[in-house]
């Protein structure tokens, strides 16, 4: 008997304008560095207003959006690399298990890193936290934090690139046209 192929809606509009929204706005913000700190803090603030949505979004959203729907378990992922390790295909209509939980990982490294960028500006007195408790916080550890979490998300951006390109490969699925269609086929 043939399987056929089957389209689903899996990532909403909302979902897939945050997600690209987020890689241009940090991008952008790591990109420019200390070159450009208004504009490098304006992608920063941005950054901070999409994760908040995503959170907000996770919980009331689409199926496929909820963080319920993709919330990683250490069995889950362990079993998930065994069968990866045996060449046994498993089919996830929403993330998979290490795609799960490179989400979960990317959201705290982007908001450790926005966070601490906006408790850097409020040091010099800028933004919206200037003259808050965080504006006295220790400057050169505010800042090691910043620009460990900067680079950690750019590493973790980069390892969630292959990790897409690879497992779309391997499972002969379009998962770049996915995010920006919002369509997935399954069998």
């Amino acid at each position: 008997m043939q399987a056929t192929d089957e389209t689903v809606e899996v990532w909403d509009p909302l979902v897939r304008l945050t997600h690209w929204s987020l890689a241009l706005c940090f991008g952008g913000a790591y990109w420019l560095g200390g070159d450009w700190l208004g504009l490098h803090a304006q992608f920063g603030y941005i950054v901070l207003l999409l994760l908040g949505f995503r959170i907000i979004w996770g919980f009331v959203g689409s199926e496929y959006a909820r963080f319920k729907s993709f919330w990683p378990t250490l069995a889950g992922v362990v079993a998930y690399c065994q069968a990866l390790g045996r060449r046994q295909q498993q089919v996830h209509i929403g993330h998979d298990p290490l795609g799960s939980l490179m989400i979960y990982v990317l959201l705290l490294s982007l908001f450790l890193t926005a966070g601490s960028g906006v408790t850097l500006f409020a040091m010099e007195a800028r933004g919206p936290l200037a003259g808050t408790l965080v504006a006295s916080w220790p400057g050169y550890l505010v800042e090691s934090v910043h620009h460990l979490a900067s680079d950690l998300t750019i590493i973790l951006v980069v390892a969630h690139v292959c990790g897409v390109l690879i497992m779309g490969r391997l499972q002969r699925q379009p998962l770049v046209r996915a995010m920006v269609t919002g369509q997935k086929r399954v069998s």
